[in-house]
């Protein structure tokens, strides 16, 4: 073969790849602008700090979680962060793990104070750690019905009118719990795999009608569900979980409301959940050329490391975790 042949083709890729990749740094993010912005568990935590956020962006805001005064306080901090005097922050006291009719009436309600709802951020959820033989079976349905049927179901209610209009954003909140089994967490892990699953599924049935899908994955974060979680976390998980930090809600709930409001299928905040998403890929949609290329070219280099991780979970789990004795 002709060498200028080779370097012309060479230069035509290099080209074509860098106008790949300044498409996908100049993208447009969706406006949401005085659009309609529902957020579940949005009283503390993560979904807090996406309605502060949104609320910055001139968004039309309601926050949904169980307890009246923590809603109250926390639309006030919402307020202090509109950026214009006709933007309306409401919420509404709902317990998203009840039953399908009444979360639809909720809805249905939540849309005709506000409008239709323009993008549903699901933060509602919960861990109960534990080995599987101490994991209470009240605690792992529990977990079930509010960390997946609390995504399902407001999805559900919101979902048809979305596809009408052929535009909307939906947020599922899993965590990085829904990439790896970790000691101590399967009951819970087996929840935010199925959101996993669940947000693949619903971003093949939506992309063609203008609907996007976004999967955060969050490592531990300072909110308040995980002081609870610590609770009842065993000392092995502990240790296991202990070398990914400590994130803040504030910039975990930035970096959510950013990726939805640009498309992406994954959000991901510090290098260990960015290397998860790259060894965990599997058939995630595509969205990003500069993505696609890089976990192309990572993931046999990431599953080397993923190794040494592997080795040292179980050095932590054999450490710890050693059958009693049986006394005479």
């Amino acid at each position: 073969m002709d060498p200028s042949y080779e370097i012309i083709m060479i230069i035509i890729l290099v080209i074509v790849f860098h106008v790949l990749i300044f498409r996908w740094l100049m993208r447009k993010s969706k406006n949401i602008d005085g659009k309609h912005v529902c957020i579940t568990g949005g009283s503390s935590g993560i979904g807090l700090w996406v309605a502060i956020n949104a609320a910055k962006k001139g968004a039309d805001i309601t926050i949904v979680a169980r307890n009246v005064k923590i809603l109250e306080k926390a639309v006030n901090v919402i307020k202090d962060n509109c950026v214009r005097d006709d933007q309306r922050i409401e919420y509404y006291s709902l317990d998203v793990s009840s039953n399908h009719e009444k979360i639809q009436k909720a809805f249905l309600e939540i849309e005709e104070k506000l409008g239709d709802i323009y993008m549903l951020v699901n933060c509602a959820g919960m861990a109960i750690c534990g080995k599987i033989e101490d994991t209470n079976p009240e605690d792992a349905k529990f977990m079930m019905d509010l960390n997946y049927f609390g995504t399902f179901y407001p999805i559900q209610c919101v979902l048809p009118k979305m596809k009408a209009k052929k535009d909307g954003i939906i947020v599922i909140t899993s965590s990085q719990g829904g990439l790896i089994g970790i000691y101590g967490m399967a009951a819970y892990n087996a929840t935010k795999f199925a959101l996993r699953g669940f947000a693949e599924a619903l971003s093949m049935e939506t992309k063609h009608l203008g609907i996007n899908v976004t999967l955060s994955l969050p490592a531990d974060t300072d909110t308040p569900g995980f002081a609870n979680e610590q609770k009842s976390k065993p000392r092995i998980t502990q240790e296991i979980c202990s070398g990914g930090g400590l994130f803040k809600p504030e910039d975990v709930g930035k970096k959510l409301l950013d990726d939805a409001l640009k498309g992406n299928f994954f959000s991901i905040l510090g290098i260990e959940s960015w290397m998860m998403s790259i060894l965990c890929v599997g058939m995630a949609p595509w969205k990003n050329p500069l993505l696609g290329f890089l976990q192309c070219y990572l993931l046999g280099v990431i599953r080397l490391v993923s190794f040494m991780f592997q080795w040292n979970f179980g050095r932590i789990v054999r450490k710890y975790d050693k059958p009693k004795e049986k006394s005479n």
